[in-house]
């Protein structure tokens, strides 16, 4: 049984739709209802699939803001290829995870509540300010660890 997406109102963001499936969902495992796109594949490759599957991410986010997604929508959406690309960036449990968690999708249905029921309106800082908050710990976190493992080392 083949699935139709719901298309996004604006018939500009058409391609939108397309690439997020291609990133997210093009392929099934046959005998199942495992569906995996080329986030999960090309992520396979060391360094260069997570930098190249965030990039295309992002550039989705660079159409939805020119189309007029709210600061808010926009926030969502960030958040959700950063933990994509951050969690993605961890070798074995990070590939497992482009396979099982979508973005992409994700943030096109987003937008697509965004434009067809006018949700998600308002400020973002709801939203930055908690992930920022995550953000610099993650980052600190890091930063320990490092000094931590260079201390053993050295």
């Amino acid at each position: 049984m083949i699935r139709k997406e719901p298309r996004l109102l604006p018939k500009e963001l058409e391609h939108v739709n397309l690439i997020a499936r291609w990133m997210d969902n093009r392929f099934r495992i046959p005998g199942t209802d495992i569906r995996f796109g080329l986030d999960g594949l090309i992520g396979l490759i060391p360094g260069v699939g997570d930098f190249s599957t965030f990039v295309v991410s992002g550039y989705l986010v660079l159409l939805m803001a020119r189309n007029g997604a709210s600061g808010y929508v926009l926030a969502r959406m960030i958040f959700n290829i950063v933990l994509d690309a951050a969690i993605g960036a961890i070798p074995f449990v990070g590939d497992l995870f482009d396979f099982a968690f979508k973005a992409n999708v994700a943030n096109v249905k987003l937008m697509q509540k965004y434009y067809e029921q006018g949700r998600y309106r308002g400020s973002a800082w709801k939203l930055i300010i908690p992930v920022l908050i995550l953000l610099g710990l993650v980052i600190a976190g890091i930063i320990w660890g490092l000094y931590k493992l260079f201390s053993a080392i050295f």
